[in-house]
């Protein structure tokens, strides 16, 4: 990707390394049940987030920070160009559709954080927080994309955090209002059901950001659509099902399976239109 000339961002609310009063979430299978259930949350994460058994922490006292690595720091300037340049699309965008774009609040954190959504450890992976308007991210998250999940790449990266700020526009759009009201009325298996469509338009939107920041400052470059489209689909229910249980249950998708990923990242991808990613209203995801 070509980001190092891009601008970087003011909202960006660094708190790596900073202790939680010295008490974070136990660990064990709880964590691992997490991280299938909970990866790209970003729908109503006060769900799942709240803190569990607490255990002693080696973390640091509240309101101390550790030194990060020279690799984080660089990750850091990443996240605050693409965070900058979803601004700026999505500004421009909002203004063709004669709304007004508020901008989200990044935040960095290492190992669990609290926002208004709860409390949440970095095994849920990055997510969004409706009532804060906060996008909460650990880049160890990074790691894991390319190491566990097999999806390297900055667009990879760029992805995730195009994929949170897809459910910030659902936000100020009053699409994820209605969603909750919908699961409030439903049962489990139509409630997930409405869940997958509020991820998949999410991937839409991330494609859309992709396609007009792309034809405004030409920010892609040979590969990077392949790293994105594998992104996407690293991060399927199936695929995720499958190598923590060894079985895929459908009625249990929350964010779609692989190829629903794809299909839906690459539809915004393609077509950089906001109208294209009508997931409630497809006969077919």
């Amino acid at each position: 990707m070509r980001w190092q000339m891009g601008r970087r961002s003011d909202n960006i609310e660094d708190r790596r390394g900073v202790g939680m009063g010295g008490v974070a979430i136990g660990g064990g299978i709880g964590t691992v049940i997490l991280v299938v259930v909970a990866m790209f949350l970003g729908v109503d994460p006060s769900v799942i987030l709240q803190g569990g058994d607490t255990s002693v922490s080696t973390a640091p006292p509240a309101g101390e920070r550790r030194a990060a690595p020279p690799e984080e720091e660089q990750l850091k300037d990443f996240v605050s160009v693409i965070l900058a340049d979803t601004e700026d699309t999505w500004t421009e965008i909002f203004r063709r559709m004669n709304r007004e774009y508020r901008d989200p609040s990044l935040v960095l954190f290492s190992g669990a954080v609290r926002s208004s959504c709860g409390t949440a450890e970095s095994a849920v992976g990055p997510f969004y927080c409706p009532p804060d308007q906060k996008v909460y991210l650990d880049l160890q998250f990074f790691r894991d994309l390319r190491d566990r999940f097999r999806a390297p790449g900055e667009f990879a990266q760029a992805y995730v955090i195009a994929h949170e700020v897809g459910h910030h526009v659902q936000n100020l759009l009053g699409i994820s209002e209605k969603v909750r009201a919908m699961q409030s009325r439903a049962g489990e298996r139509e409630g997930n059901a409405l869940s997958v469509r509020l991820e998949l338009q999410a991937d839409c939107l991330a494609g859309v950001w992709a396609n007009n920041a792309n034809r405004s400052r030409q920010i892609l470059e040979q590969g990077d659509v392949e790293s994105g489209l594998n992104a996407a689909a690293a991060v399927g229910d199936d695929r995720l099902q499958r190598q923590a249980h060894g079985t895929v249950v459908p009625d249990a998708f929350t964010h779609g399976s692989s190829n629903q990923r794809v299909r839906w990242f690459k539809r915004g991808l393609e077509s950089g239109a906001v109208r294209q990613c009508d997931t409630f209203g497809a006969r077919e995801l």
